[in-house]
Order: structure tokens, then C-alpha cells, then sequence
């Protein structure tokens, strides 16, 4: 798939020209008439930031131009992120289901895997099954594997859950993380689709209800 202007969202042949190695000179979309990605030239910490802000620049610059790179093996990358989401969501169940005398290492097993498992199969089986039907995806995104990447990727805000192992916090704070998750999903569903804000809001709350309810359900 070919690149994208992080401003309109075109596609666009190159990103940049490179003269020599380090030497490279940005272009400008043809469409809009701004830099195409300006993100190229900058340090990981502004684009981080700008995720964190829900910028849809930052978005289209992460999911487009480095997800989409033709040199990165789609397959392996979707395995490893989704692997690494359900170790996270894992470690929120941990957190909700124990008392801090009761969290250790051992805990965390095969039980809280599966219940992990489980709630978010439910919750990309609703995007995988209603999205192609009531949402109209950008070029390049048509496949449920897209749209899982997507997801998971989107969903990068559950890794502050780490700092509860050095620092503790208490448990209303994993539910404000699910809230940034949720309005970070949803940029990155507006991102890559045509339709309507409304289509993507009852979407993402319709697959986030359906795993909530999942989880008091095995609760």
C-alpha cells in the first residue's frame, strides 16, 4: 500500500527524496499542499506526545506510513502485538481480581489468560463482523486482520499499566486508562475509514460494551 499524507489522508507515491544516507528532502502532497509527513524528521518523543493528544497526523503517520512499510512482515508484527495486548489485558484482570496482599507472579496463569482470551475475542469479533458491513475503509484497509492491528495498536496506552508494578496506584486507575484506550481506538477507527463519526462511536462502544459485559459475566 502506498503511503499517505498525514494532513488529508491521500495517498501519495513518496514520502521523501533521499540524497544520501541522512540527506533526505520531504514532499509536499499534491492534494493539500502541506509536507506529506513531517513525523519523518522528527524524534519518537513528539510523536508519542502527539498519540497521546489523539492527534489523527500522528495516526495516519503510525498506521500508514510504518505499519504499512513494505520491508515490515505484516503476519509476524500482527502475532507479536496481539500476543503482547493479551499479556497487558492479562495484567489488568490481575489487578481488578486481587487484593495487593494477594497479586504475585503465580497469579497471574492460565485462569486470568483465558478470561483475557476471551473478552477480546468478543471484542474483535464485533469489529470483524460489523465493520465491513456498516463501515467504508480507506484503500488498503479491507481485511479483519487490518482492522485488528489497528486495534491493537491503538490500544498501545495499556503498557502505563506497567508503572503499577514499581508505583502503586489505586484500581480506578486501570479504568481511566480504559477510557483513553477506548477515545484512542476511535481516532484510529476514524483514521482508516470513510464513514460517518457516529458509524465509528457505536462501533467502538458496542465492541468495548460487549467486553465489559464478558468480563462481569466471568466475573
Amino acid at each position: 500500500m502506498d503511503p499517505r499524507c498525514v494532513k488529508c489522508g491521500r495517498g501519495i507515491e513518496k514520502l521523501y527524496i533521499q540524497y544520501s544516507p541522512g540527506n533526505i528532502r520531504l514532499l509536499k502532497c499534491g492534494d493539500c499542499k502541506s509536507v506529506a509527513d513531517e513525523y519523518i524528521e522528527c524524534d519518537l518523543l513528539i510523536l508519542i506526545i502527539d498519540l497521546i493528544l489523539h492527534k489523527p497526523q500522528a495516526y495516519r503517520h503510525l498506521l500508514f506510513n510504518v505499519l504499512r512499510c513494505k520491508n515490515l512482515d505484516f503476519d509476524t508484527l500482527l502475532f507479536k502485538s496481539s500476543f503482547f495486548f493479551l499479556l497487558l489485558d492479562a495484567y489488568k484482570l490481575w489487578i481488578l481480581n486481587g487484593t495487593s496482599e494477594e497479586r504475585s507472579v503465580l497469579s497471574l496463569g492460565w485462569k486470568t489468560l483465558g478470561c483475557s482470551l476471551l473478552e477480546n475475542l468478543a471484542f474483535f469479533c464485533v469489529f470483524a463482523v460489523f465493520s465491513k458491513r456498516y463501515l467504508t475503509f480507506v484503500e488498503g484497509f479491507s481485511g479483519y486482520k487490518d482492522v485488528l492491528l489497528t486495534m491493537v495498536v491503538s490500544s498501545y496506552l495499556k503498557i502505563y499499566m506497567l508503572s503499577m508494578l514499581v508505583w502503586e496506584f489505586p484500581t480506578s486507575v486501570v479504568y481511566i486508562v480504559d477510557l483513553f484506550v477506548m477515545s484512542s481506538n476511535l481516532v484510529a477507527l476514524r483514521v482508516i475509514s470513510k464513514s460517518s463519526f457516529t458509524r465509528c462511536v457505536g462501533l467502538c462502544l458496542g465492541a468495548h460494551a460487549l467486553k465489559f459485559f464478558v468480563h462481569w459475566m466471568l466475573k
